[in-house]
């Protein structure tokens, strides 16, 4: 299977490691529009750097959208319309109406697209994915100190949709209702925001910063028989449920690498036919929440 990475930024270096690691893939080239960025990157691997997309779509039958995020959108439909499998770092884009057109990509041309919401091999790992009650209350808080890199879209969008992605699965749905609240200090869009998902049989409240000055990442989640509170940072669980979660996920293959799980994941899907574990329809469900959260759009509205 070849391989190409789209992106020769931090992550985009992250992907191209994970790519020359997968025993099944052949690792083939990385895309930037900054060439050296690109040669530097590929240097690393022996693989060949470009700086015009569709001849690096030419020779690969697969890609990684490591870009900007608010490029994954078109990087990932051009892929598509090219015939390539897409792994595509979260979010999946930044408008409703690209993310639409990716589900829409993948159904008619019968191809793999799977979203980076890695903390879903975490839950996994946990145990989450397949217990017999739902939540009736969950609360996240993903605080970061700030940083450059990711203000080319809200906070909803680069931090607090990895939680919104967990909520929808472990929910087992959409939310009838969606409220939010953002503040802008330092960047073009919120950097601070909070959203209140309602469910007919319980809520969740999110709340994600890149304002602080410490990192922080937790989840606290009320079940019907018991509480759960994870720390995605220091890997540490607590519950008082009567299930059967794992305290030690940290040492899990798959949570201590969730990257390369999901590079793993990808590659296996494409060449055995598995279900990839985050699918185009979930990137399309956590951003839809994320701009709802933002006021980008009304939570009725289906574009």
């Amino acid at each position: 299977m070849k391989v190409a990475v789209i992106g020769a930024g931090v992550f985009g270096g992250y992907h191209a490691n994970k790519c020359a690691e997968n025993s099944h893939a052949e690792f083939i080239g990385i895309f930037d529009p900054d060439i050296g960025r690109a040669k530097s990157q590929a240097a690393k691997h022996g693989v060949q750097a470009f700086d015009n997309y569709k001849a690096m779509l030419d020779k690969c039958e697969a890609v990684v959208v490591a870009s900007p995020a608010d490029t994954h959108g078109t990087m990932a439909i051009t892929a598509l319309e090219f015939g390539k499998h897409c792994l595509i770092e979260k979010p999946v884009a930044s408008k409703l109406k690209d993310a639409a057109r990716i589900v829409e990509l993948a159904t008619e041309k019968d191809l793999f697209v799977q979203v980076g919401h890695q903390e879903r091999f975490v839950a996994k790992a946990i145990g989450l994915n397949t217990l017999p009650e739902n939540p009736t209350r969950i609360m996240s808080r993903r605080m970061s100190k700030y940083s450059e890199r990711g203000t080319d879209v809200s906070v909803s969008l680069d931090l607090m949709t990895h939680d919104l992605d967990l909520v929808v699965m472990l929910m087992g749905g959409l939310p009838q209702q969606v409220k939010g609240q953002t503040r802008i200090e330092k960047s073009q869009f919120p950097d601070f925001s909070q959203g209140e998902l309602k469910y007919a049989q319980g809520s969740a409240l999110l709340t994600a910063s890149r304002l602080e000055d410490d990192f922080s990442r937790t989840m606290d989640i009320t079940y019907p028989s018991g509480e759960v509170h994870i720390d995605f940072n220091a890997k540490t669980l607590s519950h008082t449920t009567p299930f059967d979660l794992n305290a030690e996920f940290g040492s899990d293959p798959s949570a201590k690498d969730s990257l390369g799980a999901a590079s793993e994941a990808f590659i296996s899907a494409i060449l055995d036919g598995t279900p990839v574990p985050v699918t185009a329809q979930d990137g399309y469900n956590a951003l839809k929440l994320a701009l709802a959260i933002d006021g980008e759009i009304s939570w009725e509205n289906d574009v």
